[in-house]
């Protein structure tokens, strides 16, 4: 299958998306499955993975609704208190739906630069291997030093990193992002999400070049074996529409063999969140 391994669908409330400011209005209103499948079309895009957008059980519990309800929605990334002592009910809860497969957490917003490793956030990691859960790490790049301590205590843990860690791509920097997504891409356990980069741009004016060396970076890195496609919608309309990003990774992997452009463009996705 091809997969489309990052995307949101939301109830646009203002008080609850309160990240999406006056540069982002476009986006401020609801997007559905019914939105999603018309911007699918004629990509090829056979199923789909639905990632939190509010870290609310219920926003989960919704996400999990939606996905039996519609077949191409193959898994879904939900919110769980992983600090709470309850988190072992939370996990076996939801678990008990099989397309729950991963668990993220907004580390970006943390006010706190070392909320990652934190004793009792990490006691909640430990509980998602009992129920084969991976956890997406979503942080800015300037968290990579801690990501790779916090993926170090967890050896047997799979890991998948969003939007290849937020590099500096509006700067024009790549250090020292580049010598640290390798080096967390040096755990085999970690694979990584090539999404969610024109919203690291401005986003009137990006162009391809901005973007082509942190791709280079992480096919390099992780090697198409740890790679996957996502596109970040609706987030990623402030910027590009849908099928012009998957046309642009399509064309960034063209040079690869079948086998690994079936990797990165679906492969990858279908094996680390068990579709």
């Amino acid at each position: 299958m091809k997969i489309d391994s990052h995307h949101h669908f939301w109830k646009y409330d203002p008080v609850e998306y309160d990240w999406i400011d006056d540069a982002m209005r476009v986006i401020r209103r609801d997007f559905l499955p019914e939105d999603l499948c018309a911007e699918i079309a004629g990509t090829g895009i056979e199923g789909v993975v639905s990632v939190q957008a509010r870290q609310s059980l219920d926003e989960t519990r919704w996400l999990l609704e939606l996905a039996d309800k519609i077949d191409f929605i193959k898994g879904v990334v939900g919110w769980v208190d992983l600090s709470s002592p309850r988190v072992g009910g939370d996990l076996e809860r939801l678990a008990a739906n099989p397309k729950f497969k991963s668990v993220r957490h907004v580390i970006q917003g943390e006010p706190d630069e070392d909320f990652i490793l934190r004793g009792d956030f990490n006691r909640g990691i430990r509980e998602l291997k009992q129920f084969s859960l991976a956890y997406d790490i979503l942080i800015l790049e300037r968290h990579l030093l801690q990501a790779i301590r916090f993926v170090d205590a967890h050896p047997g843990q799979v890991f998948v990193v969003d939007h290849i860690a937020k590099p500096c791509i509006r700067d024009g920097s790549f250090e020292p992002w580049n010598t640290n997504i390798r080096e967390l891409s040096r755990r085999p356990n970690v694979f990584c999400k090539v999404s969610g980069m024109v919203t690291e741009t401005d986003y009137a004016t990006w162009a391809e070049a901005q973007l082509k060396p942190y791709f280079d970076a992480v096919i390099e890195a992780f090697g198409p074996g740890r790679l996957m496609f996502g596109s970040d919608w609706p987030v990623c309309l402030v910027a590009c529409d849908y099928a012009r990003w998957h046309q642009l990774v399509s064309s960034w992997v063209a040079d690869l063999s079948l086998p690994e452009q079936a990797r990165v463009l679906g492969d990858t996705a279908t094996e680390v969140y068990r579709l």
